[in-house]
């Protein structure tokens, strides 16, 4: 398997015209929900982007496609939809809420893609931090207090882009400690099973998501 991703990343256009793409294509997507008229197919394509950046990731990992990455990979997206699952139906751990149609297909009432969602957030943090040489304990720390900032400002248009409504609009304090704790989990996942996540596009990416839902909120508050 790993000598078949090697070939295909030689395929594949350098890692610096990626990233252009995914500043322009972010700046679209954040023009394509602003505006009324794009708004809903935007919307709509919104799984489609988690899967386009889930298999771009995968084909700029530098690191060994071995049986740990796989299973750990797996185990991460299992428990984030799990836990998502049992968040919606009992209100337990997040708090109230229940998801739109901005995130696709759903069992259980929790789209499928919400897994994906986890994973590729655990991937790119840790890349990062990774990247400026941030290991062990404080590593773990530091990767999931992006995570954490990550989803303080996803929290504030995730309604505006259907993905999921809190109960009485209110983003409870619980979320954010349940989102941080999990955070810490995945990452401690990741070096108990010392995964390699050196990837040089992870860093854009993540920055182009949170400049994409900054810029989104920042819109949404002056048009209020």
């Amino acid at each position: 398997m790993q000598n078949h991703l090697n070939k295909i990343k030689y395929l594949i256009p350098g890692y610096k015209k990626f990233k252009v793409f995914f500043i322009i294509f972010y700046a679209v997507g954040v023009a394509g929900i602003a505006v009324p008229y794009t708004n809903p197919l935007f919307i709509q394509l919104i799984p489609a982007t988690l899967i386009l950046n889930l298999l771009i990731l995968t084909l700029f990992h530098r690191g060994r496609y071995d049986s740990n990455i796989v299973i750990v990979s797996f185990l991460i997206y299992l428990i984030g939809y799990a836990i998502e699952v049992f968040g919606v139906s009992t209100g337990l751990i997040f708090g109230e809420y229940e998801y739109g149609n901005g995130l696709g297909f759903k069992v259980f009432d929790t789209p499928l893609i919400i897994g994906v969602n986890w994973l590729i957030l655990v991937y790119m943090t840790s890349s990062v931090t990774r990247k400026y040489n941030i290991r062990g304990f404080p590593g773990i720390i530091a990767a999931s207090l992006i995570m954490l900032l990550y989803d303080l400002v996803l929290e504030q248009v995730a309604p505006k882009m259907d993905m999921w409504y809190w109960s009485n609009n209110q983003v409870p304090l619980q979320n954010y400690v349940v989102w941080f704790i999990l955070a810490l989990g995945f990452h401690s996942l990741f070096k108990v099973f010392n995964i390699q996540t050196k990837n040089s596009l992870a860093e854009i990416i993540l920055v182009c998501q949170f400049c994409f839902f900054l810029s989104l909120f920042i819109f949404f508050d002056i048009i209020k």
